[in-house]
């Protein structure tokens, strides 16, 4: 009985380990390979994607003031009146004034390279000075070699609003410098545009500069750092910036990771940088792995409780189909191993007697041949409820063979015993067994051992079966008994 319920355990142990193992690799490889796709579609797609379209939307916004720019720098009418000696101040005012209300500028402007007069669309504001440090800016561009550039400068005509410039560069139709033309954003417009960006394209959004340093950013202070190198890891990534290229990296950012994407705009100098915090999708996921582990653990814990079940249900009836004979109904011989076992080790302890007797069907192979089988398993069928009707409850019966039976009697002495064998002998006899209408007459030989005190369960039952081979050499249909055989002897 232990043994089987080690095998038991063994096998839900086994089956737990199979399961567990089983739904831990599919969820965690479904873990990983969902997280590498999600990794693979951020990097490779959502990112890509939406670079191109706020690139798109900055050539509308950000690009559009450089493009104009380049038009009031070749501007002929432009370039004529200062060729013809700045005459009529109120006709580039008018300019300037149509310029910025045409597209929507907060401010234009032109600086004279003959006369240094600063003019903007509500009139002359200034001399531009060497001297002046708010004036730098303009002489920094004279040496320029690139046609213009971006810079972000207080606006000396809108109350000092930080506003950012496109200072172009004005050349005469001989290639001399004559001046610098532009107009200018502010700095919180552009931030509007780029919080727009962020809320539509639910990423984080900023533009550095090709030093590192962080020149826009959105208004919500998503991105507080001044340089590319105070966000996590992203300074060890600067090097593989390119130009030409656009690259995607992810990178550690205070705890989390980050995926990025970098491409260079070359009308603003500037380099766009789109990330997207890792976490948020892999939270997703992760939820996923859970739910799905908890949905493992309650599958894995009602098979084992099926299995549970399954296996005591089966093991009942394997139990039932070894213990008792399908045919009789009575015992096994298998169980009546077990069940004259335990009453010897009671006679023994009791100091009762115990006695076996031992019966077989006389001629049964004849009746199987010339009724067939189903007419020698209604005769055995017979013999069994003969042999029970003649029993006590204390009594053990089993089907011992194909056509034996074996019966163990407590506390009964060889004498009872005898008498009990007969009366089963006499029974069989007198009994008529019907088959498809035709009676079936047998008859049955008995040999009866009792108990001895050097007895083992082999020996015991050996005796009882020697003289039931008497039975059958002095005729059949008889009761021998093994003392009778040892006198006999």
């Amino acid at each position: 009985m232990r043994l089987v319920l080690s095998d038991k355990r063994l096998l839900v142990a086994t089956v737990t380990a199979l399961l567990v193992i089983g739904f831990l690799a599919t969820s965690l490889a479904s873990y990983f390979v969902s997280r590498q796709s999600l990794r693979d579609a951020v990097v490779q797609t959502e990112l890509p994607l939406t670079s191109d379209n706020i690139y798109s939307e900055i050539q509308k916004d950000l690009v559009q003031p450089i493009v104009i720019s380049s038009v009031m720098a070749t501007d002929t009418f432009l370039r004529d009146w200062v060729l013809d000696g700045e005459h009529e101040s109120d006709r580039i005012t008018q300019y300037l004034r149509e310029i910025k209300g045409r597209y929507g500028a907060v401010t234009s402007f032109f600086v004279s390279e003959t006369s240094r007069i600063y003019y903007h669309a509500d009139g002359i504001l200034k001399r531009v000075d060497e001297k002046e440090p708010r004036d730098e800016w303009y002489f920094r561009v004279r040496e320029m070699t690139l046609p213009y550039e971006i810079n972000v400068d207080p606006d000396l005509a809108n109350q000092d609003t930080m506003t950012i410039f496109i200072n172009y560069r004005v050349m005469d139709y001989s290639g001399n410098l004559i001046g610098v033309a532009g107009i200018g954003l502010t700095v919180n417009a552009v931030r509007t545009l780029i919080d727009d960006y962020q809320s539509r394209f639910g990423r984080t959004v900023y533009f550095a500069d090709q030093e590192g340093r962080i020149v826009l950013v959105g208004a919500d202070n998503s991105v507080p750092e001044n340089e590319v190198s105070q966000r996590g890891t992203l300074a060890a990534l600067k090097p593989e910036w390119s130009r030409r290229l656009t690259r995607n990296f992810e990178y550690d950012y205070r705890g989390s990771a980050r995926f990025l994407n970098v491409r260079f705009i070359s009308e603003l100098g500037w380099y766009l940088l789109v990330e997207k915090e890792a976490d948020s999708d892999l939270a997703q996921i992760r939820r996923a792995l859970y739910i799905n582990l908890i949905i493992c653990f309650v599958i894995t814990a009602l098979v084992l409780l099926a299995t549970w079940l399954t296996i005591n249900r089966f093991q009942r009836r394997l139990e039932a189909m070894a213990m008792t004979d399908k045919l009789t109904g009575l015992a096994s011989r298998h169980a009546y191993d077990i069940l004259v076992d335990q009453a010897m080790r009671d006679a023994r302890r009791l100091n009762h007697p115990l006695s076996v007797v031992m019966v077989d069907v006389d001629r049964f192979k004849t009746i199987n041949d010339n009724m067939g089988h189903l007419a020698g398993d209604r005769v055995l069928v017979g013999i069994a409820n003969a042999i029970r009707a003649s029993l006590r409850s204390s009594d053990l019966i089993c089907r011992w063979g194909g056509d034996e039976f074996l019966v163990a009697l407590r506390n009964c002495d060889l004498f009872n015993a005898e008498r009990l064998a007969e009366t089963i002998r006499q029974t069989v006899e007198g009994a008529a067994f019907s088959f498809n209408g035709h009676a079936i007459s047998a008859t049955v030989s008995v040999g009866v051992a009792i108990l001895r005190s050097d007895d083992d369960a082999a020996g015991f039952i050996g005796r009882a079966d020697a003289a039931l081979y008497s039975a059958k050499q002095d005729g059949r249909n008889i009761v021998r008994s093994d003392t009778l055989m040892q006198a006999a002897d």
